[in-house]
């Protein structure tokens, strides 16, 4: 059903992990505000387009990347409204369910700015 590379696989988890383990450093160094900064770093959608790298060539790959960075921006608006719903939820709520609101919003919203940017 599904055709993924291992080493794609270890490439998602080597960025993610990084930048999950550097923003947290950072956030217990530095403060959240500097920390947040690096829990957004894109790690999953550079390791998603060296993997793309490695399937496709050419005008292919720049086609299959382009489809990558539209819906990455659609996860990138999504994320935002995200953290800022959650900076909402959770002072008003407690962490546990403000974080689980924010997600489903997350999760909802995301749909309705793709629809909104590209349609069906």
């Amino acid at each position: 059903m599904f055709n993924i590379d291992p080493f794609s696989l270890f490439l998602r988890f080597l960025f993610g992990g990084s930048a999950v383990l550097a923003s947290t450093l950072i956030a217990r160094t530095f403060g959240g505000r500097l920390g947040g900064i690096f829990a957004a770093f894109p790690a999953v959608y550079l390791a998603a387009v060296m993997g793309l790298s490695m399937e496709y060539k050419g005008s292919e790959l720049l086609s299959v990347t382009e489809q990558l960075s539209k819906g990455a921006l659609v996860g990138m608006a999504a994320d935002i409204c995200c953290a800022l719903a959650a900076s909402y939820f959770i002072l008003r709520y407690g962490w546990k369910t403000g974080l689980g609101l924010a997600l489903l919003f997350w999760a909802v919203l995301a749909p309705l700015i793709y629809l909104a940017w590209f349609g069906f």
